[in-house]
């Protein structure tokens, strides 16, 4: 029986979505559908959830839950990852309250920034327990990677395991479809072309039927701007740097130098940006939950329509060789973006089939894209340095790179700060010298 895992199974809803569309997919029956979480209360709401999900759908998978790692994976040709390690409490709350002591404020910090880079020092030794018992127990298994910090650790899976591992986000998909709606444009028969690293891609190109559909864009999003609207920092972005870029405006208001400042609070206003964002969703995903788990657990006439989400195309695609092509994160090896560093991970097109994952070749982004995007992967690439050899040094000066905590904080509050949180991490961390 074939064998799709599911890495942090307790997250119920996000399991219904991707394990929900993999039951949809005919080429998928008679599958093994294997569920692994620490949380094992969590880990049978999802089992109930699934298995009654699989009976009024009448699927026939089979649905497991485990509490041994190794025995989830023992056999996966599949396995995605949906894990959060150190959860909301203590880890995320250790995130964003150490630096506010420091004057320095946060919207998501799950991707760089200072938050990113905690968030990426506590969960790579998992990520490598994982790649060492898939090594043992499915080693030609693929990882499909959702768990954020997304370049870090898929370039950790990449650079320093066998395992092939793609990194899967939701920021693509949706890019051109939000832009159109929020601009009040027709989306019907566009073409786009997305590329540069995840949550920082850009859209390098919008037509309809050979008309660039930049100038129109441009004007109305200058005309938005004179309100207030949830998307003014990539509105921003865009007038400035000229391209409109995949993520929101709450994560990339952290990106960058030029929004979250202490001596320039009015910048907050101007740009509409929500200070503490991720902490308060975490807090009301909390309460949701309470609300909404007995009608999803244990609901035995639960259906599901498939998502957007790439999990089970790109498996579809693979098990009956009909290509599917998505934004996928890979190693830039043999500079797929030729201005970008070749260990970066990179988000480009991807396309899927018999023969796996194929990423396919952009060439140069445009030279302030790429700017923007090698002060990212500085902080990246720094963060991979110091898990993999376990020296305070590199977390300095990953965190002394970051351009929103540079721009915010001196070197000698800088290390402070970094001192502090590892201090405030204790045993989430591994030890640093």
């Amino acid at each position: 029986m074939s064998k799709i895992t599911f890495m942090g199974a307790g997250s119920t809803v996000f399991a219904k979505n991707v394990l929900g569309d993999c039951m949809l997919v005919p080429a998928l029956e008679g599958f093994e559908f294997a569920l692994y979480d620490i949380d094992e209360e969590r880990l049978r709401d999802s089992e109930n959830m699934l298995l009654n999900l699989a009976e009024s759908m009448e699927k026939k998978v089979t649905i497991k839950a485990y509490m041994n790692r190794k025995d989830a994976l023992r056999g996966a040709k599949y396995v995605f990852n949906a894990i959060q390690v150190g959860g909301y409490k203590p880890s995320t709350v250790i995130d964003f309250e150490i630096p506010k002591k420091y004057g320095l404020r946060q919207t998501i910090a799950d991707t760089i920034g200072i938050g990113g880079i905690f968030r990426n020092l506590r969960t790579i030794p998992v990520m490598q327990e994982f790649a060492k018992d898939m090594e043992e127990v499915c080693p030609d298994a693929l990882f499909l990677n959702y768990t954020n910090p997304m370049a870090v650790l898929t370039g950790i899976m990449n650079r320093f395991t066998s395992i092939k591992t793609v990194g899967l986000c939701h920021s693509v998909q949706i890019c051109t479809e939000h832009l159109f709606e929020a601009l009040d444009m027709d989306r019907t028969g566009v073409k786009e072309k997305i590329a540069g690293i995840n949550h920082m891609a850009w859209l390098l190109e919008v037509s309809k039927d050979g008309k660039d559909l930049y100038p129109e864009i441009k004007r109305r999003a200058k005309e938005k701007q004179k309100g207030k609207h949830y998307d003014m920092v990539r509105y921003e972005l865009m007038d400035k740097f000229g391209y409109y870029v995949t993520e929101s405006s709450e994560h990339n208001a952290e990106y960058h130098p030029y929004f979250i400042k202490k001596n320039y609070p009015e910048l907050i206003e101007r740009f509409n940006i929500p200070l503490d964002e991720y902490p308060r969703r975490c807090e009301a995903q909390i309460e949701g939950w309470e609300n909404m788990r007995n009608d999803l657990v244990n609901n035995k006439s639960l259906t599901h329509v498939r998502s957007n989400e790439y999990g089970s195309k790109i498996i579809e695609a693979i098990e009956t060789n009909n290509p599917f092509k998505f934004g996928g994160n890979v190693l830039n090896t043999g500079r797929l973006i030729s201005n970008l560093p070749e260990k970066a991970c990179v988000e480009v097109p991807c396309v899927a089939d018999r023969s796996g994952i194929s990423p396919t070749y952009i060439g140069d982004l445009p030279e302030q894209l790429a700017a923007l995007n090698r002060t990212n992967i500085n902080t990246q690439l720094l963060t991979i340095e110091a898990a993999m050899t376990k020296k305070k040094e590199h977390i300095y000066q990953a965190a002394l790179l970051d351009p929103h905590t540079a721009a915010e904080l001196s070197i000698d509050d800088i290390i402070a700060l970094c001192d502090d949180l590892i201090e405030a991490h204790g045993d989430w961390l591994p030890s640093f010298i």
